[in-house]
């Protein structure tokens, strides 16, 4: 079978890779091609085109790399007719994606989609889409199923693969103390700071989560860079903060840090199955939040809390990410902190409402069954 991966940001490289493989076990005669990143090429995947030339977030964002969008949709939909995939698999990216499936829709090219778009959270009117152009979709979080369920589409939840990588990588960890040191950091307790992995969402956040640093004087300092990112746009930021930088080696951070704040997004599930406590944070530009409190539709902005459909941790959002708020908070989730045990216990629960491993060894096996019926 020709496959044809398509993923425009790094959690779907992830997630991304971990299918390349298990496809590749399905169907050791498979040819792979992606957009995608570094980690589905060394899977087994030839990279077509790198996903930090597609990062794009907020409307304004969007609007003003609109030219180069453009180019970069005519140069899949080449890629793809001159390939000739049996199958199309989508991973989220649902601006980018679910265009591409109207032109495949067109080209007769069966089209699965591997994570599904958050249209439980915005733009609900994309179900009409999915259901018209997605034959197979894979969604991640036990609450979609009624949501689809409720627009008459049949949704397939397997289980969510990210249980499997963080497991996978616990596994490759010295102790915490050679961790520390390989990381370049002393014994003092660790606070990551999870800024995000785009431009915008750095430089928006980073500037507040750094604002705190003063206040806690006994801890050390984290900052999970993004290897795609410039190094100096960190620097800038932090200045002469007595702030470590530590660039491609999230999970590893994670997994020694005493508490964490956390750009919203797919980071606050990987720390929350870290068990690591943490404060949610998010800032944007004033359109962007403008356009986005519209068109948003959920109580919450952090996956965890939306799994567990109740406040399990603290998200702080535009005007509340402040450095009052960002203390007060803090203060609460560390180990002598009041809201430390009561985080840990939700997050057992959060885990078992999820299931067990092996989603992305399923879902590999499930995609290539239904390609031979």
């Amino acid at each position: 079978m020709r496959y044809f991966i398509l993923s425009g940001e790094p959690s779907g490289d992830l997630h991304g890779s971990n299918l390349v493989a298990h496809l590749l076990k399905e169907d050791p005669s498979a040819t792979i091609v992606c957009w995608g990143g570094d980690l589905m090429a060394g899977a087994g995947a030839k990279l077509l085109k790198h996903y930090r030339d597609l990062a794009y977030m907020g409307a304004w964002e969007v609007l003003i790399h609109i030219r180069k969008i453009s180019a970069n949709f005519k140069q899949c939909q080449r890629q793809i007719a001159e390939f000739k995939p049996d199958v199309v698999i989508l991973i989220d990216y649902p601006g980018f994606n679910l265009r591409i499936a109207k032109y495949t829709n067109k080209l007769g090219i069966r089209t699965f989609y591997y994570i599904s778009p958050k249209v439980w959270a915005w733009k609900e009117s994309r179900v009409k889409v999915i259901k018209k152009y997605i034959e197979r979709l894979y969604i991640i979080f036990p609450f979609e199923i009624d949501f689809y369920r409720r627009h008459g589409y049949d949704a397939h939840y397997i289980g969510n693969p990210l249980i499997d990588e963080i497991e996978r990588r616990k596994t490759m960890f010295s102790d915490k103390a050679e961790t520390l040191r390989s990381l370049g950091l002393g014994d003092k307790p660790v606070i990551g700071l999870l800024s995000g992995s785009r431009h915008q969402e750095v430089k928006f956040i980073l500037p507040e989560m750094v604002k705190i640093v003063k206040y806690f004087p006994e801890y050390q300092f984290v900052v999970t860079a993004v290897s795609h990112l410039p190094e100096k746009m960190y620097t800038d930021i932090i200045g002469n903060l007595p702030v470590k930088i530590v660039t491609g080696k999230t999970y590893e951070v994670l997994s020694v840090s005493e508490a964490a704040l956390v750009t919203s997004g797919t980071a606050t599930l990987e720390t929350a199955l870290f068990n690591t406590p943490q404060v949610v944070c998010y800032k944007t530009s004033a359109f962007t939040y403008f356009v986005a409190k519209m068109l948003v539709s959920t109580e919450f902005i952090s996956l965890v809390n939306l799994i567990a459909d109740k406040e399990i941790v603290k998200e702080l959002v535009q005007k509340e990410l402040n450095t009052e708020t960002l203390k007060t908070e803090l203060s609460a989730i560390l180990r002598t902190g009041n809201g430390y045990n009561l985080m840990l216990e939700n997050y057992a629960s959060l885990l078992a409402i999820m299931g067990g491993p092996g989603a992305s060894s399923r879902i590999a096996a499930d995609i290539v069954i239904s390609l031979n019926k």
